[in-house]
């Protein structure tokens, strides 16, 4: 065989350029004697918000707190239902859970794996209360039927937008047309040095109310208005976030090379994401489709290249919430996540890791 080696994804490479940074940072952290909510979750903060063209943006603990926080400022009703696409990350269903709510699964688009537009309105019922949709892998949902639906049903919409850092919807940046619930977990296009979030919002009222949850519902110290949390972004995370975030463009453009590569190089026998000029795509994850996956994971392999699979297990089929859906079917998932693959595209990958890959598997 060979002796290249393509890793998947290698955290120290990607994060390198930014060590001396990261240093300085460190140590006017440690110099400062604020540990929680200071000046660096402040900075950041704005500086999000200013990316994300969205007035206000609050830190949190992770991504997850971020949908469970987006959903509880709400305050629905228990038993309410909530629309979310059946092939998501388990994350964005246990949000619902742990609020009391109903997720309600609706089949995505085999095209673009996001949820599809033309199937939410019939589940709709005098239940549904949300719709939080998820821009998986880096590419926006079709927004507009989804905005003229949450008008026309009055429900509130929440953005699962933990791999879509600036990817946009007919120029328009994912987290702006709802609320925007964002992870900054290592891996993503802005990854901390641990976990992270935040939740951005256009609704002054709404965002004071997400700073009260995040820190035991206090209005102010020892004063607690709300059923709140302890869900801080840490102060020292926030401080590298925002040196990476001077460089989350440069990130984008360099993931989009090399999906580009992909584009061009890789031949009819896979099925590609889609492509469309509506969806400006991150390209937080390049995911192709084959019927025998495993064997084309396991022939890479060999060949020295590190794949991923996103996800494995479809989450009506988790242990945990096979109750909530038991007799429910979803073949549109199942096709998906039984032949889906993620290829390498890291910010630390080259142009010639992409092409050894290109050539490799081609040839299966």
């Amino acid at each position: 065989m060979t002796n290249r080696n393509v890793v998947y994804e290698n955290l120290k490479l990607s994060n390198q350029e930014f060590y001396a940074e990261f240093r300085v940072s460190f140590d006017k952290f440690l110099d400062s004697g604020w540990f929680i909510l200071g000046k660096s979750v402040e900075q950041f903060e704005q500086n999000f918000a200013a990316f994300n063209q969205s007035p206000h943006c609050v830190g949190v603990a992770s991504g997850l707190d971020a949908l469970t926080l987006s959903l509880r400022a709400l305050d629905l009703p228990k038993g309410s239902e909530v629309i979310v696409p059946a092939n998501t990350y388990i994350a964005t269903i246990l949000s619902v859970l742990e609020n009391g709510l109903i997720p309600v699964l609706v089949e995505p688009e085999i095209e673009s794996y996001n949820i599809n537009p033309d199937l939410i309105e019939k589940k709709i019922t005098t239940k549904t209360k949300a719709i939080l949709v998820v821009h998986l892998y880096g590419k926006s949902c079709r927004m507009d039927k989804i905005t003229d639906l949450c008008q026309a049903h009055n429900l509130a919409l929440i953005e699962d937008c933990a791999q879509s850092h600036g990817a946009k919807y007919k120029e328009k940046l994912t987290g702006t047309f709802g609320i925007g619930a964002f992870s900054f977990y290592p891996t993503k296009n802005l990854g901390a040095l641990g976990d992270a979030g935040a939740i951005t919002t256009s609704d002054e009222n709404l965002a004071q109310k997400f700073r009260m949850l995040r820190n035991y519902g206090e209005s102010k110290k020892y004063k607690n208005d709300l059923v709140g949390m302890n869900s801080r972004l840490d102060e020292i995370q926030a401080g590298f976030l925002d040196i990476k975030l001077k460089s989350l463009d440069k990130i984008t453009t360099h993931k989009k090379n090399l999906a580009e590569l992909y584009f061009k190089g890789l031949n009819d026998k896979f099925i590609l994401p889609r492509i469309h000029n509506d969806e400006d795509d991150v390209f937080h994850i390049f995911a192709i489709r084959h019927p025998k996956r495993d064997e084309l994971k396991e022939y890479l392999m060999e060949r020295g290249i590190q794949t991923s699979i996103h996800y494995p297990i479809p989450p009506y089929k988790q242990k945990i919430l096979k109750d909530y859906f038991e007799g429910q079917h979803f073949p549109l998932s199942d096709e998906i996540h039984d032949t889906i693959l993620s290829l390498p595209i890291s910010y630390a990958n080259t142009c010639e890791d992409i092409e050894y890959v290109i050539e490799e598997i081609n040839k299966f």
